[in-house]
This record gives structure tokens, sequence and C-alpha cells, in this order.
């Protein structure tokens, strides 16, 4: 009964080189363009926390995961993105809750007009339902523009994601 379980160990063994080979492999075509460090992705919205690398792949696993999916667009240039990241990072329970999350941060805007609906600001925040629909009702407080928070509307952010998270339930 040893040799077997070693026999199946051995090929779990075998299965899981090959799996990371070829993650290495897509990687290194990857980092001729731009060497990738660890955690870039986060942008340092949380560093602990899985972002996704592009808009397309969000949305697939927003849908495949059924997950709802957060998108912050800022500009690492801009005070006001600055900031709210700041707040953002270090909140304990944003950070806690981000993870039921499919997480994105873009520096760039999307040719999707639904991630703007009152315009290209920064920084802005969206939810998309894993039906792909933007959820447009959850708005910051500021008429101007509906998906603005500053640092101050933390607690007002943490509370759209529950919101986010919430009619996912009742919904489905």
């Amino acid at each position: 009964a040893m040799e077997k379980s070693y026999v199946s160990m051995f090929l779990l063994l075998i299965v899981i080189s090959c799996a990371l080979a070829k993650d290495a492999k897509k990687d290194t075509k990857d980092t001729t363009a731009k060497p990738k460090l660890p955690q870039t992705l986060s942008r340092g919205w949380g560093d602990q926390l899985i972002w996704t690398q592009t808009y397309e792949e969000a949305l697939f696993r927003a849908k495949h995961s059924q997950k709802p999916l957060m998108i912050i667009h800022h500009l690492e240039d801009c005070p006001h993105s600055q900031a709210l990241k700041k707040v953002f990072a270090e909140h304990k329970e944003i950070q806690k809750l981000a993870e039921k999350f499919i997480l994105l941060n873009l520096v760039y805007e999307t040719t999707d007009k639904n991630l703007a609906p009152d315009g290209q600001y920064v920084p802005r925040v969206l939810f998309i339902d894993p039906s792909l629909t933007v959820r447009a009702d959850i708005t910051g407080r500021y008429s101007n523009r509906l998906y603005a928070y500053e640092p101050s509307d933390i607690s007002l952010l943490y509370s759209n994601m529950q919101k986010a998270l919430k009619l996912l339930k009742t919904e489905l």
C-alpha cells in the first residue's frame, strides 16, 4: 500500500511541476515588456489582496466566481487618489471585506463607457455584479461626481461595499 501512495504522490508532483513550468513560460513572455515585481497589481491599494490585471479578466472572474467586481479608477500623481488609497489600504475592515470581491484598480480608462456613467474623473469606485451589470445605484455623497470618495468618506465606501455584497445575495 505504501508503494501505491508513493506513486500517486509522485504523479501529483509531476502534474504540479508541469503546471508551474507552463506558468513560468507564460510569464517570461510578459516580462519582456515590463519586469513584473511582486504585488505590482495592487498599486498600494492592498498588497495582500488578489488583484486582476485587466478589465476583461476581471469581468470573466466576476462572472465565473459569482463575486461582485470592484473597480477603482485612480492616478498615481493625483493627490486625491493617493489620499484615498492610503485610508483604503489602512482600513482593516475594508481590506477584509475586499477579499469577497474581484478587485481591479486602473490608472487608465477602458473603452467601456459604462465605467464612466457621469464622466472620467479620479478617484472613482464602481461596482459590477456577476451578471456584469454596472451598479450605478451604489454612489458616494457628491451629486456632481457620483462615484467619487474622499478619505473622509471611507465609512460610506465600506457600507457601499457591504451593499454590493448584500444585494447580490438577495438577487441571485
